[in-house]
């Protein structure tokens, strides 16, 4: 679509939710700005503040310098001082009730509960109502319908940063005395009818994930505003746009992204773009469809020189990498420049660019939550501002900003870079004149190993757009071939699962028990614990059981009945992964040629999906096992997959079996010991629920073989 400028581009509830007046409006950039302001805007509150957030601290310290008030320094004091000291102040807050794979980044949730709890008027509450897999990613304050802050910043550690970005700043720390990389982030103050519907917006929030419903404040006669904020814009409409995945399986909301194809599709000079993540492939294709006209706009892109810590690294680094490469190959007219901040003092460490946003020429501005990722597109929760200039006041404010952020990843004042874009008439000359200095943006390769490339899974699994069943997982992950032949190793672990309660009703009830004493028997097996060697001569039964491919369900439940569940448990991991790693190193040293004699038809299909997956496929070989643990072990030490995500893999992937075995085993002792009617049911319902698991594991391999997704 191509709209020219003096047009209406935004249309609820096509490309927004809803358009909404706001009396005031200011750009707040970098955390330093939006702490102070969101903390002066509290302190005007009289009867609601909402918070929704992806993660919070209550150790924040959201003012670093200049003079205190009167309120204790960190969020959470502060927030409870303000509730006892007003009596008509109500608080809110709505966290994701986010993923165990934050647990190490976040600060430990019963502390901010308990102390959350001591005032019957903050109310803080973890919110899941979100598909599987998906997060709860707004980030939006709303201060008695009068104030509302919406952008990509949490009030949680590790955000707090001036313009600046100065190195070793002493003020950089976080709650636990540990410094951290420069941040960079935007957020955007709204007032008035703005903030009216964002605070509507919350509340439906809170009633979705709470099932009770907050009444909206009463109105104030005052117009509240924080002091160390000047508004950049009066009298301007805002749309408010929206990601909403739902639980129950309703349409998906992908009101963001509907407004970031249509301004993409609109611009007619410049786009400038910041972004943490680059990988949503509908964004992808309209920047490179742009990039094909030959009269269409230049296309400056900001990210971060890298995403995040490892995981992100060798996740959304390597979808971000081919991104870059299609657009590069799209790039025939030379239009496209993509950067990442270097600020040279702070030397191998890099600014963490976190900031959502994207200017189009001089008349729309997008600002929020979302990222470029599929997900921000289609399954996480997200709220985006977005502004439309359509006089020149307001695209003056509009340009202004632009600039302002370019001033501060080049080291230059606004004016300054105002001027180079006027001169040279594009904002790629003008950017390009100012390069070199200590501050400085640099051009961004975004290359990753090839290894990382080709290990990683499609966008659907990393990146989802929508939710991702456990099923659809495990076809991309398992090819249909390996699918099938999980029934043919079904059929041995009934057969030991029935023969087995099969025994134990025998000893009960046959003269079996009078001609071979089971008590005897498994206490004789479990009196070898007591044997100093005897944790290591388990092991060696797991190192030469490998090697000549003795079932690892066997040694487990040795190893089960000698020690007991637990330590039999560690042991049976220990001895299986060891087992694994060795066998792996025969593999690998003897080569694919001499694995496909042994192992058959199958090595070649393992292979290549070891290859191209990694851990993940490792987790799930182990878990659903389509083929038996030392073939598996052998392959893969002849494949591509290195021996770490080989390692990693393959002990999460024994953890539930081991432990479902263990289980099964104990019950199994425990019911030879004491053969009564309470034992043999508890045995029964362990083995029952065994029984059917295997039962659907197979029913649905048998269904997911005939259907393709």
């Amino acid at each position: 679509m191509k709209s020219p400028n003096n047009t209406r581009l935004l249309q609820p509830p096509v490309n927004c939710w809803r358009l909404s007046h706001a009396e005031r409006l200011a750009f707040l950039i970098d955390g330093a700005a939006y702490f102070r302001a969101f903390r002066e805007a509290v302190c005007q509150a009289r009867h609601s503040v909402l918070i929704l957030s992806w993660d919070i601290d209550t150790r924040l310290r959201l003012i670093r310098d200049g003079e205190p008030d009167a309120f204790p320094e960190a969020l959470g004091d502060f927030l409870y001082a303000l509730v006892r000291l007003r009596r008509d102040l109500r608080i809110h807050i709505l966290n994701w009730d986010w993923a165990l794979l934050y647990a190490l980044e976040r600060q430990w949730m019963p502390l901010y509960k308990i102390q959350w709890r001591r005032h019957p008027r903050l109310h803080f509450h973890l919110d899941d109502q979100y598909p599987f897999g998906a997060s709860q990613h707004q980030k939006v304050v709303v201060i008695d319908d009068q104030l509302a802050f919406v952008g990509g910043l949490d009030l949680c550690k590790n955000r707090w940063d001036t313009p600046d970005h100065t190195p070793n700043d002493a003020r950089r720390v976080n709650a636990d005395q540990e410094a951290y990389r420069p941040f960079h982030d935007v957020q955007l103050l709204v007032s008035g009818e703005a903030a009216a519907d964002l605070g509507a917006l919350a509340r439906e929030r809170w009633r979705r994930a709470t099932g009770k419903t907050l009444r909206a404040p009463p109105k104030r006669d005052d117009r509240p505003w924080p002091p160390s904020v000047t508004p950049d814009l009066a009298d301007q409409t805002v749309a408010i746009a929206r990601t909403e995945a739902f639980p129950d399986g309703r349409e998906t909301v992908r009101e963001v992204e509907c407004l970031y194809l249509e301004a993409i599709a609109s611009a007619q000079r410049f786009l400038y773009i910041e972004n943490q993540y680059l990988s949503s492939w509908r964004i992808g294709e309209a920047l490179t469809q742009r990039l094909r006209e030959p009269e269409g706009p230049e296309i400056v892109i900001v990210l971060p020189l890298k995403t995040g810590d490892w995981l992100e690294q060798h996740t959304m680094d390597v979808l971000r990498s081919r991104l870059l490469r299609r657009l590069r190959e799209a790039d025939h007219h030379r239009r496209l420049r993509v950067y990442y901040p270097q600020h040279q003092p702070l030397g191998k460490e890099y600014i963490s660019l976190h900031g959502k946003l994207m200017v189009v020429d001089d008349f729309l501005l997008l600002v929020g939550s979302a990222n470029l990722s599929n997900r921000s597109m289609g399954f996480d929760s997200e709220c985006n501002l977005a502004i439309e200039a359509l006089d020149d006041r307001s695209r003056q404010a509009v340009m202004n900003f632009r600039h302002r952020l370019l001033a501060e990843h080049l080291g230059a004042a606004p004016e300054t870079v105002a001027a180079r874009i006027a001169d040279t008439d594009s904002l790629i000359g003008g950017v390009e004149s100012l390069r070199g200095g200590r501050r400085s943006l640099e051009p961004l390769e975004g290359a990753v190993p090839d290894l990382a490339d080709e290990l990683l899974p499609d966008r659907e699994v990393v990146d989802p757009e929508k939710p991702v069943t456990a099923e659809q997982l495990a076809d991309r992950l398992i090819p249909e071939e390996e699918r099938r032949s999980v029934r043919q190793q079904m059929a041995p672990i009934l057969a030991i699962l029935v023969t087995l309660l099969g025994l134990a009703a025998a000893w009960r009830w046959t003269p079996l028990g009078d001609w071979l004493n089971a008590t005897v028997l498994v206490d004789a097996i479990q009196g070898l614990s007591s044997h100093a060697g005897a944790p290591f001569f388990m092991i060696a039964a797991y190192l030469i059981g490998g090697f000549i491919a003795v079932p690892v369900t066997l040694l487990i439940m040795v190893t089960v009945l000698t020690f007991g569940p637990w330590p039999g448990v560690g042991l049976a991991l220990v001895g299986a992964e060891l087992s694994a790693l060795a066998t792996f190193g025969i593999g690998h040293g003897l080569g694919r040629s001499w694995v496909r004699r042994f192992a058959g038809r199958r090595v070649n299909q393992l292979s290549r999906r070891l290859a191209q997956r990694g851990i993940l496929t490792m987790t799930a070989l182990r878990i659903v096992p389509v083929a038996p643990f030392t073939v598996v072990n052998l392959v893969a030490g002849a494949s591509h997959i290195r021996f770490r995500d080989f390692a990693m893999g393959s002990l999460l992937g024994l953890i539930p079996g081991t432990l479902a075995i263990a289980v099964f085993t104990d019950q199994v002792a425990a019911t030879i010991r004491q053969p009564d009617l309470p034992a043999f049911a508890v045995l029964a319902g362990v083995a029952g629920g065994l029984v059917v698991g295997l039962w659907a594991l197979r029913r649905w391999i048998r269904r997911r073989g005939k259907t393709s997704l």
